[in-house]
C-alpha cells in the first residue's frame, strides 16, 4: 500500500465492525482523546467546532423565538429532587454526589447536575409571582454528568455538553404550542442543518422524561441501524410548578399553578453525524457544520512553487470574504496524494486543486468529498461554484441517509417477526402496539429494541399489537439504540 494511502489504512471497514470502525475515525480524525476519569473525554479542536457550529445555529434559532440564555448552579441539593419523586426516581442511578467539601462533611449532599428541572423550578418559584411574569422562556448552555456504565465517546459519556430550555407559561395550551415548537425546530435543525432524517413523535410512557407528563424526540438512524435519539422536548404539565410552588396571580387575582416545559440536545449529535454520513474513507462532514468547508492543496513541481502557492493565497482571501470556511494546506514535505487522503478522512466537503496548468488557464479544479467528481471552474467564478457544489452536497447527503433509512425501516406483525427480521438485518421496525407497559417490556425483553417514538407520520397503521394480538392503539417505531 502506497505511503498516501496511510491515513485510511488504520481504519476499520464498517461492514467488518462498525464500532470498531467508529473509534478509529474519531481518534484518526483527532476529534477526542480519552480522559484520566472514567467515561469523560476531551474534545479536541477538531471536534469542539464541531459542537461550536452547532451551538451558534441553534442559539440564533432560540433567540429568534424569544428565548434568552441563562446560567444555573452545577451544585443541586438532594433536597431538591426528593421534592418531584418521578424525577428523582428517574435519575437515582446516574447521580454522583458530593458530600465533604473545604475538608469538612456537608451537612447536604449535592447531586451534580444530570439536568436542571430541579433548580430551575426553585429559581422561577421566586421569579415568578403574576400572570405579568409569564411566559418565562430561558435556555442554558451547560455540561451535566450522568454516571454511565456503558460510554462511547460522543454519544454516551459521564460528561456530556448540552443546551437545555426551560419555559414556564399561563396556560396549558401555550405550553404544549412551546413544546412541539422545539421539537420543530429541533428536527429542522438536523435535517436541514446536520443533513440527518428523522422521524418525529411522541414517545411512549415508559420511554417519557422522568417527570413530563408527554415526552416528544426525533429518532436517527445510523449506519449500523441503531437509533440515537437526536433531540427531545418535554411537556411538564404542572408537575415541576406544584412540586416547586410555581405559582402566580391570574387575570382574575387567583392563585394558578404554571404549566412548564424542557427541551435539549447534546453533544450526541456529533457522533450521530459522524455515524450517518460516514464511510470507510473515515469522516463525511455537511458542509454547513465542517468546521473546514474547503481546503485549498496547490499542487506542481518546485519551479512554479511561489506563483502557485500566491494565486492560492489571493483565491483564499476571495473564498474568505464571502464566508466560506477555508483553509491552505501549502506544506511542503507532504506530497499532494498523501494530503488527499488526509483531508478526505477529515471529511472536509471540497477540495480545491491549484497547479501550474489552471493558473495558465485561469482555473481551479474542486473534488467532492462525498461523490469524488472533479469539476474544473473558472477562477473569476469561483465563489459561485463553490457555493453550489457545498449546496448539492448537503442535499446529497442528506438524500443518502434518507435513502438509507427507508430502505431499512420495515414493517412487521409479531414479535417473532421482528426478532427474525432484526437478525438478519439491523434497522427501524414499524409494529402496532396495544398500549400495554408489559408488552413493550417484552419487545425488549426478547429482542433488545425499545419503542424510539409513536410517529406522527406513518404510511401503514397497524391494527394489531405485536405481542398479544389485542386492537393496536398505535403504530410505534422501534429499534435498538445507543
Amino acid at each position: 500500500m502506497s505511503k498516501d494511502k496511510q491515513f485510511v489504512r488504520e481504519i476499520t471497514p464498517q461492514a467488518e465492525d462498525f464500532s470498531r470502525w467508529y473509534i478509529d475515525v474519531i481518534k484518526k480524525a483527532d476529534l477526542m482523546d480519552y480522559s484520566p476519569v472514567r467515561g469523560c473525554i476531551v474534545f479536541k479542536p477538531e471536534g469542539y467546532e464541531l459542537w461550536e457550529l452547532c451551538q451558534r445555529e441553534l442559539d440564533a434559532r432560540f433567540k429568534e423565538t424569544g428565548h434568552r440564555n441563562a446560567y444555573f448552579p452545577l451544585f443541586i441539593p438532594e433536597s431538591f429532587f426528593q421534592k418531584e419523586k418521578e424525577h428523582v426516581e428517574g435519575f437515582n442511578p446516574e447521580l454522583p454526589w458530593v458530600t465533604e467539601a473545604g475538608g469538612e462533611k456537608l451537612e447536604e449532599r449535592l447531586a451534580i447536575r444530570p439536568t436542571s428541572e430541579t433548580v430551575i423550578g426553585h429559581m422561577y418559584s421566586k421569579w415568578i409571582q403574576s400572570y405579568r411574569d409569564l411566559p418565562v422562556l430561558i435556555n442554558q448552555w451547560a455540561n451535566v454528568v450522568r454516571w454511565e456504565k456503558r460510554t462511547l465517546p460522543f454519544l454516551r459519556t459521564s460528561e456530556f455538553l448540552w443546551q437545555e430550555g426551560h419555559t414556564a407559561h399561563e396556560t396549558e395550551a401555550e405550553a404544549r404550542q412551546e413544546t412541539l415548537q422545539m421539537l420543530e425546530i429541533y428536527r429542522d435543525f438536523v435535517e436541514n442543518f446536520l443533513a440527518i432524517p428523522v422521524i418525529v413523535g411522541q414517545k411512549t410512557p415508559s420511554e417519557k422524561f422522568a417527570g413530563a407528563k408527554e415526552t416528544y424526540s426525533i429518532e436517527a438512524m445510523m449506519k449500523d441501524g441503531r437509533a440515537v435519539q437526536a433531540g427531545t422536548s418535554h411537556f411538564m404539565g404542572t408537575n415541576f410548578a406544584e412540586a416547586f410552588e410555581i405559582k402566580y396571580l391570574d387575570r382574575d387575582n387567583q392563585l394558578q399553578y404554571a404549566h412548564t416545559t424542557s427541551w435539549g440536545v447534546s453533544t450526541r449529535l456529533i457522533g450521530a453525524l459522524i455515524m450517518v454520513h460516514g464511510d470507510d474513507r473515515g469522516l463525511c462532514l455537511p458542509p454547513k457544520v465542517a468546521p473546514t468547508q474547503v481546503i485549498m492543496i496547490p499542487i506542481g513541481p518546485a519551479k512554479t512553487r511561489d506563483q502557485v502557492v500566491a494565486r492560492t493565497d489571493e483565491l483564499y482571501d476571495v473564498l474568505k470574504k464571502a464566508g466560506i470556511r477555508v483553509r491552505v494546506d501549502d506544506r511542503q514535505d507532504l506530497s499532494p496524494g498523501w494530503k488527499f487522503n488526509e483531508y478526505e478522512m477529515r471529511g472536509v466537503p471540497i477540495r480545491l486543486e491549484l497547479g501550474p496548468r489552471d493558473m495558465e488557464n485561469g482555473q481551479a479544479v474542486l473534488v467532492s468529498r462525498v461523490t469524488g467528481e472533479k469539476r474544473v471552474v473558472a477562477q473569476d467564478q469561483l465563489v459561485e461554484e463553490v457555493e453550489r457544489l457545498l449546496a448539492e452536497t448537503h442535499e446529497q447527503m442528506y438524500n443518502n441517509a434518507k435513502a438509507f433509512m427507508e430502505e431499512n425501516l420495515k414493517s412487521v406483525d409479531s414479535l417473532d417477526e421482528l426478532k427474525a427480521s432484526m437478525e438478519q438485518k439491523r434497522g427501524f421496525y414499524l409494529a402496532g402496539w396495544c398500549g400495554s407497559a408489559a408488552c413493550e417490556h417484552q419487545v425488549k425483553e426478547e429482542s433488545g429494541a425499545t419503542s424510539r417514538n409513536i410517529p406522527f407520520e406513518v404510511q401503514e397503521h397497524k391494527s394489531t399489537c405485536l405481542v398479544c394480538g389485542d386492537v393496536a392503539k398505535h403504530t410505534v417505531v422501534f429499534a435498538r439504540a445507543y
